[in-house]
């Protein structure tokens, strides 16, 4: 069973969080931000992952911005990743995917390697809010979520206009990209696929 579940609470966030990497996209969200709550949705919907989160953060009576929350929930599903995968055994280790959103364009590359890296190109510099959102958090969330899961994560907007498309395609080319890293591979059942023998920072 690839599943993990963590509990994480902070003076600024408390988060609940369950992960089953097998499932069937089945999603419970409940962030108190309603983007990232849709965001996540689509997320667990696109990489079949079945995801629980409950999450609340001090922006809720603070009246601060959520970075804290944004930042702490991808910590959380990067951590579930790592561990659900465990020795990572015949997995494909490796995921490309490539989404249209209407106008936008966005790939997704990546390797689950243990040595993580964000490289994040795309035009959010607006800054905006979207639902209690805010934009810029979004290449934040990604580099917290790769460091925390141990991957090499690339996403590259090749154009678009609307910055909803454009988050949501790297939502989703980000989950399809998952989707296939995780897999296994029934030739290599039982091997970790590396030439070095291991799958971790060194």
């Amino acid at each position: 069973m690839r599943t993990a579940t963590i509990t994480r609470e902070t003076k600024e966030t408390q988060i609940y969080l369950t992960l089953d990497l097998d499932g069937s996209g089945r999603s419970e969200i409940d962030t108190n931000i309603g983007f990232l709550d849709h965001m996540l949705i689509l997320l667990a919907f696109h990489s079949d992952f079945d995801i629980k989160l409950t999450a609340h953060g001090d922006h809720e009576n603070l009246g601060m911005d959520p970075h804290h929350l944004i930042e702490d929930v991808a910590i959380s599903l990067g951590k579930c990743i790592n561990e659900a995968l465990g020795d990572k055994l015949g997995i494909r280790r490796y995921g490309s995917f490539t989404i249209p959103m209407d106008e936008a364009l966005v790939t997704c590359d990546l390797d689950i390697s243990g040595r993580p890296y964000l490289v994040f190109n795309a035009d959010l510099s607006g800054n905006q809010k979207l639902g209690g959102y805010d934009t810029e958090m979004t290449e934040e969330f990604f580099r917290a979520l790769a460091f925390n899961a141990g991957i090499t994560l690339h996403i590259n907007e090749h154009y678009g206009k609307n910055t909803h498309h454009i988050i949501e395609g790297i939502f989703k080319s980000m989950a399809r990209a998952l989707k296939q890293a995780i897999s296994i591979d029934e030739t290599k059942v039982g091997k970790i696929p590396s030439s070095k023998g291991v799958l971790r920072a060194n």
